[in-house]
């Protein structure tokens, strides 16, 4: 996972929802520009992009909802036939 917010707010944010999976800081908004998901606002459209082992892009899901992202990625994954290890 990756947000325009400082390191400092990612690890506040991780540690409220005891998430155990990094969030990375991109408070320069380098990357959210890259790979287009930059709004006019300056935030970032909560999108996921899966990719690869080989690092090409597979799907980009834009209508993510947070209350259904886990469910919705675990199907996506197996719609793409990511092997579950």
């Amino acid at each position: 996972m990756i947000s325009v917010d400082t390191q400092e707010d990612n690890a506040k944010f991780a540690a409220m929802h005891e998430a155990d999976y990094p969030i990375l800081a991109n408070p320069t908004k380098e990357v959210a520009e890259a790979y287009g998901v930059l709004s006019a606002r300056g935030v970032a459209n909560r999108w996921t992009f899966y990719i690869g082992s080989d690092g090409k892009i597979l799907h980009v899901d834009t209508k993510v909802s947070a209350s259904t992202a886990g469910p919705d990625i675990v199907a996506t994954l197996e719609r793409l036939g990511v092997a579950k290890r």
